[in-house]
C-alpha cells in the first residue's frame, strides 16, 4: 500500500468545508476534497452520508491549516 502525504483535517457538511477551503486557498493551501456522496451520485449509486465532505492537506501544510479549521468550526459552534 502506498503511503500518502495527505492528512484528513475535517469531516463536515458542504457549507463548513467551503468556508474552510476559501480560507485555506487564501493562504496558498490547496486542500483535497473527498465527497463520497457526489462520487456515488455520479456513478448512479446512493449513499448514507449525503452532503458530507472530507478535507485533506499535505502534511507539510498541516501546521498552517489546523488553526484555520479550529477558527471556523469554533465560530459555527457558538
Amino acid at each position: 500500500m502506498q503511503e500518502s502525504n495527505y492528512i484528513k483535517i475535517l469531516t463536515g457538511n458542504f457549507i463548513v468545508t467551503q468556508l474552510i477551503i476559501e480560507k485555506l486557498e487564501a493562504i496558498g493551501i490547496s486542500p483535497i476534497i473527498k465527497d463520497e456522496s457526489e462520487s456515488a451520485r455520479l456513478g448512479g449509486f446512493g449513499t448514507y452520508n449525503q452532503g458530507t465532505q472530507e478535507l485533506y492537506v499535505n502534511d507539510e501544510e498541516l501546521d498552517a491549516a489546523v488553526p484555520i479549521v479550529a477558527s471556523v468550526t469554533a465560530k459555527i459552534q457558538k
